[in-house]
């Protein structure tokens, strides 16, 4: 019996020879409940054994070069520099929220259930980034890590992936502060909702850093993890809930 297929975006950015990036959805997996069925978090609850076939079957289905290297991601702004890993065994990911490359067959990846992925490549191909964006790692410089990380490859393209929309994600006066400290046209946006709190736009905050950057060649997904349960995960819509992965290597 044949296998049902993953469900996968590929980001709509311009080609980059020897790049190939994906984007996990929630479908052709085996979890169960809560996690159906494509959950790629072995740190949500959900059965280890269930996890592992999915990642098996991600690895088959999209001919991986090599295992993903599956990050601890804590929310901060710690980069990884993959080349200098030697081999990863089970059970012991690298505790960071970005991570790059400039080695054929070594997969980046980061898991999202509502935070922002934010692939980079250098246009010419000679490199690879990959960064887990939520409002935390945002404000505290995740991206600014990873374009670092990245200098001396020439120009770079970004591609932001399936987050939660701003009509869905409602934050406090210190989220808005943050931000604001950094840069006070982040006010732009945060819109005041009738609760007296914020509803906040994560892809534009992210857009105008990596326009700081200097990189001119974004692009983005617009959709909405929390509005599309059928396609999503979101960790705000369901609380106990799987995890997608977005993934990035070099042939």
């Amino acid at each position: 019996m044949t296998a049902e297929a993953i469900g996968c975006l590929e980001p709509h950015w311009p080609a980059v020879t020897g790049v190939t990036a994906r984007f996990t959805l929630r479908s052709g997996g085996v979890s169960q409940g809560a996690y159906a069925s494509l959950n790629l978090g072995s740190h949500v609850g959900d059965r280890p054994a269930a996890v592992a076939h999915n990642r098996a079957r991600l690895r088959e289905q999209l001919g991986l070069p090599d295992e993903p290297l599956w990050l601890q991601q804590v929310h901060g702004c710690e980069m990884l520099d993959a080349d200098q890993l030697g081999a990863v065994s089970a059970g012991s990911a690298p505790r960071a929220d970005a991570a790059v490359s400039r080695r054929g067959g070594r997969v980046l990846a980061v898991l999202v259930a509502d935070c922002l992925p934010v692939l980079f490549a250098a246009c010419d191909g000679s490199a690879i980034g990959i960064a887990h964006a939520g409002w935390r790692g945002l404000a505290a410089g995740v991206l600014e890590a990873a374009v670092r990380a990245l200098a001396g490859h020439g120009p770079l393209q970004a591609w932001l992936g399936p987050a939660i929309g701003p009509a869905h994600f409602e934050v406090g006066d210190e989220v808005r502060a943050a931000f604001v400290a950094h840069d006070a046209r982040a006010t732009a946006a945060f819109v005041p909702n009738a609760r007296g709190r914020w509803q906040c736009d994560l892809r534009a905050l992210a857009r105008a850093r990596l326009a700081a950057l200097g990189i001119d060649s974004l692009h983005a997904d617009a959709s909405c993890t929390y509005a599309q349960p059928q396609r999503f995960y979101s960790y705000r819509r369901d609380g106990v809930t799987g995890r997608m992965a977005a993934l990035i290597w070099r042939r």
